[in-house]
């Protein structure tokens, strides 16, 4: 089998790891949601999660100066809200009316849950080290919901400029994690 080069500047869309998600945000009376597909979990209990988030978006600004948010885990049935949201800037729009999200009040952190999506994942940075180099924050994962409705969500995975995978079909094999 012969192999091709790759540009080094399309290896993320080899790599990213989870769905895309959106990231909710709150300080004073402004709330804000973005989307984000650049993160990873970094340990399991406490759950700890890594994330990139640009400095020039507004999220980024909100996020440290407040140092909490909620990863909200949408379905392919918000694939155009999804998009919608990431094409436009918190700083001059409410995304919530605008597309049309219901915000329902979190239990540890200021930042809302999205009613509409399948989970909803409150935390709160833990590190800040690889910000200013990286952009990079921790999260801590404090408090988890689920929708127990749906039993396979239908995710949504960045594939890179504007293609999106929707996950399918799940297998179970032989393993010793649990």
């Amino acid at each position: 089998m012969k192999k091709k080069p790759l540009q080094l500047a399309r290896v993320y869309q080899l790599l990213e790891p989870g769905p895309v998600v959106l990231v909710t945000t709150a300080r004073k009376a402004k709330q804000n949601v973005m989307t984000m597909s650049w993160h990873t979990m970094m340990e399991f209990e406490p759950p700890i999660v890594g994330c990139v988030i640009s400095n020039r978006d507004y999220t980024f600004e909100i996020l440290r100066s407040t140092k909490e948010c909620v990863i909200n885990i949408p379905t392919a049935k918000l694939a155009k809200e999804v998009v919608g949201i990431g094409n436009v800037s918190g700083r001059t729009v409410d995304k919530f009316e605008k597309f049309d999200l219901t915000r329902l009040p979190a239990s540890l952190v200021q930042a809302p849950l999205i009613a509409e999506c399948y989970a909803n994942l409150e935390c709160r940075v833990i590190d800040t080290s690889m910000v200013r180099k990286y952009n990079f924050f921790v999260l801590e994962v404090l408090k988890a919901w689920i929708d127990p409705g749906q039993k396979n969500p239908r995710t949504m995975h960045h594939r890179g400029n504007g293609v999106f995978m929707i996950a399918g079909k799940s297998i179970r094999l032989p393993s010793k994690m649990k």
